[in-house]
C-alpha cells in the first residue's frame, strides 16, 4: 500500500481525500491544513485519518510515502520540494508553480531523488479529452487550428489572474492531445476591478507549422460556455464540455484545394476552394471520474517506477505559456517566443 498525506483542505482537497480513500493500492494517512477549523469534518467520515495543521509532522511520518499538495499557487513550491527533500513523491495542483523557474527546480529535485511528480491536469483523464486525443492521432489530418472558449460570470481569484485560473485548463489539454508544443504566445486582456488582475484574457499560440491555437477566458461572462473547436483537413472536433453525454462530436466537413495550371507566360495556379459536407458522429464515452483515474495513476506509477503522463515536464511546459502569456499582457499582445524547456544543471 502507498501511504499518501492530502495538504490543504479547501476547495479542491475534498475531492482528493474522496478518491484517495477509494483508490486501490492507496492509504489515506493524514490530512493536513492550516485552518484546522476546516478538518473537522474529516475524521468523522474517515475515521482512521490523522489530521493536523503541521506539514512538517506529515513528512516526519514514514508510514507516507507519497503527498497530494491543494493549496494556492503561491504555496505549491515551497510544499513540494520540502515533500521531496523529505523523500516523498508528489501530486500537486496546477499550475505546479508560480514560475517556470521553480516549477524546473521542482521537476529537477524529482529526478535527481527518482521520485514520482505529477500535476493535476484533470482534463486529460477525462473520457472525451482521451477520446479527442485517440482521433487527433487517427484521423483528423493535417490539424489547422484548436480555438477553445471557457467563460462564466465569477469565480474571481484574487492571487492569479484569468489566464493562470481558467486558461491553465485549456493549455493543459492543448498540450495533451496536439501532436505540436507551441513556439510563442502572445496574449491580451483586461482587468475591470481595481485593484485585482485580469479578468478578461485572449491568448494566440503560434507552432513551427500553420496550425494555431486561440484561448479566450473570461470570468465576466453572462453565460457558461467551455467549448472546443479542433479543425483538420479531414474531420473536425467540437467538444461541449456542458453537454451531458455527447460531449464530442465529429464532422465530416472541411475544405478541398484544387489547382488548375493556366498559362499566360507564367506558370499561375487558379486555386479553387471546394467544401465537403458529411456525416457527424458522437462516439461513445468512457465515464470514469477523472480525478479518480489519474489518482490511481499516480499510485500505480509510484508502485512501478514509470511516469505519469501530467508529469513535471508536462506542468513546466503549461507553465513556462502562462507565465510567458503574462509577460506579453502586460506588454498589450507582443508576441513572446517559448523556448525550449530545460532542466537545471
Amino acid at each position: 500500500m502507498i501511504g499518501v498525506a492530502v495538504v490543504g483542505y479547501g476547495y479542491w482537497g475534498p475531492n482528493l481525500v474522496r478518491n484517495l480513500a477509494e483508490t486501490p493500492g492507496a492509504k489515506l494517512i493524514w490530512v493536513c491544513d492550516l485552518k484546522k477549523d476546516r478538518l473537522s469534518g474529516v475524521q468523522l467520515r474517515y475515521p482512521t485519518v490523522q489530521i493536523t495543521d503541521d506539514f512538517d509532522e506529515v513528512l516526519r511520518d514514514p508510514s507516507v510515502d507519497a503527498v497530494a499538495i491543494a493549496t494556492p499557487v503561491s504555496a505549491h513550491y515551497m510544499l513540494a520540494m520540502k515533500a521531496l527533500m523529505a523523500g516523498k513523491h508528489v501530486f500537486v495542483e496546477k499550475p505546479m508553480a508560480s514560475t517556470s523557474e521553480e516549477a524546473r527546480r521542482m521537476v529537477d529535485e524529482a529526478a535527481r531523488r527518482r521520485l514520482i511528480l505529477a500535476v493535476d491536469h484533470t482534463f486529460i483523464h477525462t473520457g472525451a479529452v482521451r477520446k479527442m486525443r485517440e482521433i487527433i492521432e487517427n484521423g483528423l489530418g493535417d490539424i489547422y487550428y484548436y480555438d477553445s472558449v471557457r467563460v462564466n460570470l465569477g469565480l474571481f481569484q484574487h492571487d492569479v489572474s484569468v489566464i493562470w485560473d481558467l486558461a491553465v485548463h485549456d493549455l493543459s489539454i492543448m498540450d495533451y492531445v496536439l501532436p505540436e508544443k507551441p513556439v510563442a504566445v502572445s496574449a491580451t486582456g483586461m482587468g475591470h476591478v481595481t485593484g485585482e488582475p485580469e479578468n478578461i484574457a485572449y491568448l494566440t499560440l503560434f507552432f513551427e507549422s500553420k496550425l494555431i491555437a486561440h484561448i479566450h477566458v473570461n470570468w465576466l461572462a453572462p453565460v457558461k460556455v467551455r467549448r472546443t473547436l479542433i479543425g483538420g483537413s479531414s474531420k473536425m472536433i467540437v467538444y461541449d464540455d456542458l453537454e451531458p453525454s455527447e460531449k464530442i462530436k465529429v464532422y465530416d466537413k472541411g475544405i478541398t484545394l484544387n489547382g488548375n495550371p493556366q498559362t499566360d507566360g507564367e506558370k499561375v495556379y487558379d486555386m479553387r476552394v471546394g467544401y465537403r459536407t458529411g456525416d457527424m458522429y458522437a462516439p461513445q464515452l468512457d465515464m470514469t471520474e477523472a480525478l479518480g483515474r489519474e489518482l490511481k495513476q499516480f499510485v500505480d506509477c509510484i508502485a512501478t517506477n514509470s511516469q505519469p503522463i501530467a508529469d513535471g515536464h508536462a506542468g513546466l511546459r503549461v507553465v513556462r505559456i502562462l507565465e510567458a502569456a503574462t509577460q506579453s499582457l502586460a506588454q498589450r499582445g507582443r508576441v513572446i517566443e517559448l523556448e525550449p524547456a530545460r532542466l537545471i544543471a
